[in-house]
C-alpha cells in the first residue's frame, strides 16, 4: 500500500493566517511576531484530503513557539478524531550539526533534541534529519577546494555529523531507525555510510537525487542502495541538464511530470520492495493534487485491483 502525504509548511496558508495580525500592527512601534497555529494548518490540509502530514519544525524560525502544549494537544486530537498521522522534519534552518565549530554544533543538537522531545507524544512515523547543513553544502561545491582535498573535507563534516547524531540519540532515547537521514547536498556515499555506521534509516529525496545534489550517483543506483534502510520518500520532480556552454541547469521541487524523475522505475522498485512508509510531497497543495492526477495512470497500471483514495493513498 502506497501512502502519500504532504509537508505542513504551505506558504499560501501561512500567509493567509499571518496577514490579519500583521495588518493590525501596521503603523505600530511595537512589532509582535505573528503567530500561526500548526494544528489549524493540519486541519486545513486534512480537509483537502491529506491525512498524512509532515510537521516542519522550521516553522519556529518564522513563528516562535509554534509547537506549544495547547497546539500539541490539538494535533493529538486530530490524530484521534481525523485519523491524521505524522512524520517530523527536524530543524534545518539555522542549525549546523556537522560544523567543526563546537559551540554551534552543540546549539544545533539542542534544537534537534527539543524538537524530538516536543513532538514525541504524537508518535511520528519518522524523524527526517539533514545530518549536514548549509555549511557542508557550501564546502561540497566550493570551486577553490582542490578535488583531491574535497573528500577529506567532506569526511570531516561527516564525522562531526556522526557525533551530533549520537548525542541526539543518547539524549532522546529514540531507536536509531527512527531517525531518517535525508539525501541532501552532501556526498551520497558518505550519507549512506553514516546511516550504516549508526544504524539509521534513510529518507530518499527524489528531486535531490535527480538534480544531483548528493553528487553524480545515478537515480536507480541510489534508490537500490537506499532500500535496506528506506523509511520515507520525499517526492517531487527535478532535472539536471548540462548545457552546450559547459554550464548546468537544474531545478527541484517541481510537480510530477515537469522534470526527469523516472517515475515508473520508482514505483516498480517500491512495489517490489513492498514499501509501506510515508511518501511525502514536498510541493504546494495544488502541485501535490496535480501530481496525484499525473500519478493516476502509473498507479492503475501497477495496482489495477485497488482504488485510489482522495489523498492518493492506495486503499
Amino acid at each position: 500500500m502506497l501512502r502519500f502525504g504532504i509537508e505542513m509548511l504551505q506558504a499560501p496558508l501561512l500567509i493567509e493566517m499571518a496577514m490579519p495580525l500583521l495588518a493590525q500592527q501596521k503603523g505600530s512601534n511595537q512589532l509582535v511576531p505573528p503567530s500561526v497555529d500548526p494544528a489549524l494548518l493540519v486541519e486545513r490540509i486534512a480537509d483537502l484530503g491529506f491525512t498524512l502530514v509532515e510537521l516542519n519544525t522550521d516553522l519556529n524560525v518564522l513563528f516562535p513557539d509554534s509547537f506549544g502544549l495547547p497546539t500539541l494537544r490539538r494535533l493529538q486530537a486530530l490524530r484521534e478524531s481525523r485519523g491524521v498521522s505524522y512524520t517530523v522534519h527536524l530543524p534545518l534552518w539555522s542549525v549546523e550539526p556537522s560544523t567543526p565549530v563546537q559551540w554551534v554544533r552543540q546549539g544545533s543538537v539542542e534544537a534537534l533534541v527539543d524538537a524530538v522531545l516536543r513532538l514525541a507524544p504524537l508518535e511520528p512515523e519518522a524523524y527526517v534529519l539533514h545530518a549536514t547543513g548549509a555549511l557542508a553544502a557550501e564546502f561540497y561545491t566550493m570551486a577553490t577546494i582542490p578535488d583531491q582535498a574535497r573528500p577529506l573535507v567532506m569526511a570531516m563534516f561527516q564525522r562531526h555529523a556522526a557525533h551530533s547524531v549520537e548525542e541526539l540519540l543518547r539524549r532522546t532515547k529514540l531507536p536509531s531507525r527512527a531517525i531518517a537521514v535525508e539525501t541532501g547536498e552532501f556526498p551520497f556515499d558518505l550519507t549512506l555510510a553514516l546511516a550504516e555506521e549508526l544504524d539509521l534509516s534513510l529518507c530518499f529525496d527524489t528531486g535531490h537525487v535527480v538534480a544531483r545534489y548528493p553528487g553524480p550517483v545515478g537515480f536507480e543506483e541510489a534508490l537500490q542502495r537506499s532500500l535496506p534502510r528506506l523509511a520515507e520518500v520525499h517526492l517531487h520532480d527535478a532535472y539536471y541538464r548540462p548545457q552546450a556552454d559547459g554550464t548546468v541547469r537544474r531545478k527541484d521541487h517541481l510537480p510530477l511530470g515537469e522534470g526527469d524523475l523516472p517515475l515508473g522505475f520508482l514505483l516498480d522498485t517500491l512495489k517490489e520492495a513492498a514499501f509501506q512508509g510515508p511518501i511525502i510531497f514536498e510541493l504546494t497543495l495544488q502541485e501535490a493534487k496535480d501530481s496525484l492526477d499525473y500519478l493516476g495512470p502509473f498507479l492503475a497500471e501497477r495496482w489495477p485491483h485497488l482504488d485510489q483514495g482522495d489523498s492518493g493513498e492506495q486503499e
